[in-house]
């Protein structure tokens, strides 16, 4: 709906080191909320859309590993930066192998903080909205390992499973984004041996060049400017569990050759180590791209493709399984039943008719999307057309071509059309926004929760657009 700036939450019982802190993100352009504990960040959780958490690890109340367990239950891909002190550094390694995104430790510097919230805002925008099983709706029947469909394609898929699952063999999956490959790559892990062992995600896209080296493997100290302790890579923190790389083919070419090592022989050094770390890792890759046409093109080694390659999975796309979208549809509909408490039973016909028409070029990300859409402005027993978005209703799965040079436009035609847009954007704001507080009982607080913007956002976009506040009882 409306271009939000990005919610970070901290958490610290330190008034000085919140101050700070929150200063320092309000002038990257963030919106900061603060809390003194543990308990008073799960309220804040309750009543914003937050997009990042970052909190010190020892606090009263509730430490950080407890807000850190009870986040990740309310988010799965809500993204937590641990803040500790050297004393305290194995506690923030065994936070980041609980689900922990990365750690900081005091005193820390400007840079490091900026770069570690820029690259978990990254990372949660490229893969939060990947299919996964959601803990409030348990999968159907026709589910296996979590994944849902009857169509060939995921029959081919469960075999496959069946026989790699619980092996140390490499596993590159395949596919369009948003087909659920990290759910293959979880599917994997919670199936094998290693289930009890760290699962650590790492998505490559998201990560800057120059700090490939030193996420995957690690660093000393001094190893580089900034570098005032040493930090495990997350190679070593994957040990003994699963590692999942996913974008694998954003990886720079200069880095594969350290990678293919670390893949054959086990063993790699941090940066500006000597000691040399053997770890025991299942690796699990990902790709969205064609990686043959990636090595014809130099941007990736023969060599680490066919070290990745021992057993491959090719995701098919949503357009080539039609005969899934039903079981979809109707497990994505439990999913926010519950979570937006409605009791939407279904689709109508003409609804069910054009969702099976259509392209799906998001996939199994877009048609949840869709999903949770149409059952939170659906005002019926089931969905009809009427619910779905004009690109749905029209089939259309593509954007318009945009011709190379557009012929040029009136100066006075060219500002009426802008005020044309404006109004039409004015309306359809005001109209969600009195839908979203319709559905709440004109609870603010829950109608911006389900806008995911904040609250303070939502009552500026009221007063703009001439909507009366109303209290959380409903009454102006």
């Amino acid at each position: 709906m409306l271009p939000e700036r990005k919610q970070i939450l901290v958490v610290d019982d330190e008034p000085n080191l919140r101050r700070v802190l929150a200063a320092q993100l309000s002038r990257d352009g963030y919106d900061v909320h603060t809390a003194d504990d543990g308990e008073q960040a799960l309220a804040v959780l309750g009543e914003n859309h937050i997009d990042l958490v970052i909190t010190d690890l020892r606090m009263p109340k509730m430490d950080g590993m407890e807000l850190l367990r009870r986040a990740v239950a309310l988010d799965g891909e809500l993204p937590v930066v641990m803040i500790t002190a050297h004393g305290t550094v194995d506690n923030a390694v065994e936070a980041l192998k609980t689900g922990a995104f990365d750690y900081i430790t005091k005193p820390f510097d400007q840079s490091e903080v900026r770069t570690i919230v820029k690259k978990a805002l990254r990372t949660r925008d490229l893969s939060s909205a990947e299919f996964t099983r959601s803990a409030e709706a348990p999968p159907p029947v026709d589910a296996r390992y979590g994944i849902i469909g009857n169509s060939a394609g995921i029959q081919e898929l469960y075999a496959v499973l069946e026989r790699v699952a619980d092996t140390p063999t490499t596993v590159l999956v395949s596919g369009e984004s948003g087909t659920g490959k990290e759910l293959v790559a979880r599917a994997l892990h919670e199936n094998s041996s290693r289930r009890d062992k760290p699962f650590i995600k790492v998505n490559c896209a998201a990560i800057p060049r120059d700090l490939m080296e030193s996420e995957l493997f690690g660093y000393e100290r001094g190893a580089f400017t900034g570098a005032v302790g040493s930090k495990p890579g997350r190679f070593e923190l994957a040990s003994g569990g699963t590692l999942f790389l996913d974008e694998i083919g954003t990886i720079p070419i200069e880095m594969q050759v350290k990678l293919l090592r670390a893949l054959q022989e086990h063993e790699f050094e941090r940066v500006g180590g000597i000691k040399t770390i053997r770890v025991d890792v299942r690796l699990v890759a990902a790709t969205n791209s064609d990686l043959k046409k990636e090595i014809a093109a130099g941007a990736f080694r023969e060599d680490l493709y066919y070290r990745l390659n021992v057993v491959s999975i090719r995701l098919p796309p949503l357009r080539e399984r039609r005969e899934d979208v039903a079981l979809l549809v109707a497990h994505f509909i439990e999913k926010f039943n519950a979570r937006l408490k409605k009791n939407v039973s279904g689709l109508d016909a003409e609804a069910e008719q054009t969702l099976l028409s259509y392209p799906w070029p998001g996939n199994i990300r877009e048609l949840e999307n869709l999903v949770e859409r149409a059952v939170l402005f659906c005002d019926r027993d089931r969905i009809s057309v009427a619910d779905l978005p004009p690109e749905v209703k029209r089939g259309d799965g593509h954007r318009p071509s945009t011709p190379s040079e557009p012929p040029a436009l009136d100066e006075s035609l060219a500002d009426g059309l802008k005020e044309r847009v404006k109004a039409a954007m004015s309306r359809l704001e005001r109209e969600l926004i009195l839908k979203a507080l319709d559905q709440t009982h004109n609870n603010v607080t829950h109608a911006a929760r389900l806008l995911k913007i904040s609250r303070k956002g939502l009552q500026l976009k009221m007063k703009e657009l001439g909507l009366r506040e109303k209290d959380e009882r409903g009454e102006p």
